[in-house]
């Protein structure tokens, strides 16, 4: 057997240990009793030790050397590069760190589930302490290794390539132009009227209305399902892809945009090369990519008006009992594209979204590189609340800081991938246009030209390019934020 098969090999069983992991998480977060939290969390750091061991065998230094020198088609030479990226990136971490880490993690998670409703800031504090302290020798680690600043360190993780400079300075330019555009946009809709989603839709009826999108949406639920958890989220593996939702029975809007978030997450795992199953060059690009794909969904479709005018007949079919004029296309197009600044990321408008992800990069960069404590973190987002969004959360931590799960297991260098990927699915979609007429596709329910171009630009190629390489080959130019702000101004002045 030849070194790269011995390597190749070794990191499908990598891959299975991590599948069992993905399968053991989202049961953790949807299926669980709360009394099973302790010994599961004890079962997930010592299956993470596991991983990380296998990751870091000593063998494989030698295995990757002589592979280097063998004969390799384009694809194979890819997977040696994944493969040793995975490898110099695990073997940084000592075994002691990984398995604190989990555990650390698991219980700040766990607890968070109730300590957000009750809006218990202190009580999640005592947790988030520790799960910082280990984030942060993680990244020291990291920096040191790589001679990179700690986030660039850890933003590596999520976005091979990208740097604190370059976010710096697109993220610089968003806040040159979008206070206006969003000030612009309210004014416009000050004038217009709309009825609200106030009447009660039940958890059922949403979920299967839910369900008939995704069918629309081409879902494979031979290989996949949906659920209900705290924080919606699209987890497992992509032969058993888990997404997951949350319902508020007084307003069905926002469950069912997160649906199809999750589903364009949930598509790109689907449609990654089946060949490739188990190798790190079979994986998804980066986080920045797949945000792209989920709001590709959400946002370049599920908003559009072609695409709310197949959602009329599905609401009216789910909900008969209320309101229909609620349903009508008009009436859905305001909801769906109202602009108002709110507290709660996941249920924001694509015009106000950046802020909050900005306003996340801004604090996990400062506290990764030690510049403030996880005690700040109240008053700065309280304070960027009000300078971003006009909206302040002075003492509303469950629908402030203590909103989102990223941070509970250590996952600081994540949320610029939400912007990123707007970015891109913006770009994407200037270039699908040239070759395809995507109107026409949802109008007609006739989605397999949209998804065939994704499937050939995006998911097919898994992780054998680069991200810039993925993105130039895609649509002939590096990212350009360009693209998001010509959407903007189209959708909302025409």
């Amino acid at each position: 057997m030849s070194h790269y098969k011995k390597l190749s090999e070794h990191y499908k069983k990598i891959s299975n240990f991590n599948h069992l992991s993905a399968i053991g998480g989202w049961d953790q977060a949807v299926m669980m009793p709360a009394g099973g939290n302790e010994s599961r969390s004890d079962a997930m750091a010592e299956l993470s030790l596991h991983i990380h061991q296998l990751a870091t065998a000593p063998h494989l230094d030698e295995l990757f050397d002589k592979a280097a020198s063998e004969d390799l088609s384009q694809i194979e030479s890819a997977n040696l590069r994944e493969m040793k990226n995975q490898w110099q990136k695990s073997t940084l971490l000592p075994d002691d760190l990984v398995q604190a880490q989990s555990l650390a993690g698991s219980k700040c998670e766990h607890a968070w589930r109730t300590q957000r409703s009750d809006n218990d800031w202190q009580g999640f504090a005592k947790n988030f302490k520790e799960v910082v302290s280990l984030s942060q020798q993680e990244a020291q680690i990291r920096a040191e290794t790589t001679n990179k600043t700690p986030y660039d360190a850890m933003l590596d993780l999520y976005e091979p390539g990208v740097s604190c400079e370059q976010l710096d300075n697109i993220f610089g330019n968003l806040k040159t132009w979008l206070p206006e555009l969003t000030r612009q946009v309210q004014q416009k809709q000050a004038s217009e009227s709309f009825l609200k989603a106030n009447e009660v839709y039940a958890t059922k009826q949403q979920k299967q209305l839910g369900l008939d999108i995704m069918k629309l949406l081409d879902f494979d639920f031979n290989h996949g399902r949906l659920d209900i958890s705290s924080h919606p989220f699209c987890g497992g593996v992509s032969q058993d892809v888990r997404i997951t939702t949350r319902y508020d029975e007084s307003d069905f809007v926002q469950s069912l945009m997160g649906i199809v978030h999750e589903t364009g997450h949930a598509r790109y795992e689907q449609g990654l090369p089946k060949a490739l199953k188990g190798l790190p060059v079979g994986e998804a690009r980066s986080m920045g990519i797949h945000e792209s794909q989920s709001l590709f969904f959400e946002m370049q479709l599920g908003r559009s008006t072609e695409f709310i005018n197949q959602l009329v007949p599905l609401a009216l079919k789910h909900f008969p009992d209320n309101n229909p004029a609620v349903f009508a296309a008009a009436n859905l197009q305001k909801i769906y594209t109202r602009v108002k600044p709110e507290f709660i990321r996941v249920d924001a408008d694509e015009v106000t979204y950046p802020a909050h992800v900005i306003l996340r990069y801004e604090i996990e960069r400062d506290l990764m590189n030690g510049k403030i404590s996880y005690h700040d973190i109240p008053e700065l987002w309280d304070l960027k609340m009000q300078q971003y969004l006009g909206i302040s959360t002075a003492g509303n931590y469950k629908n402030g800081c203590m909103q989102d799960i990223h941070w509970t297991d250590g996952s600081f260098g994540y949320f610029p991938s939400y912007t990123l990927g707007a970015i891109y699915a913006a770009q994407f979609m200037a270039s699908m246009q040239k070759e395809v007429d995507v109107a026409a596709c949802i109008s007609t329910q006739s989605l397999s030209p949209i998804f065939n171009w994704l499937e050939n630009n995006i998911w097919n190629k898994a992780s054998s390019l680069t991200t810039n390489e993925l993105v130039k080959q895609a649509t002939g130019e590096a990212l350009n934020a360009a693209h998001f702000k010509k959407h903007l101004q189209q959708r909302y002045f025409g």
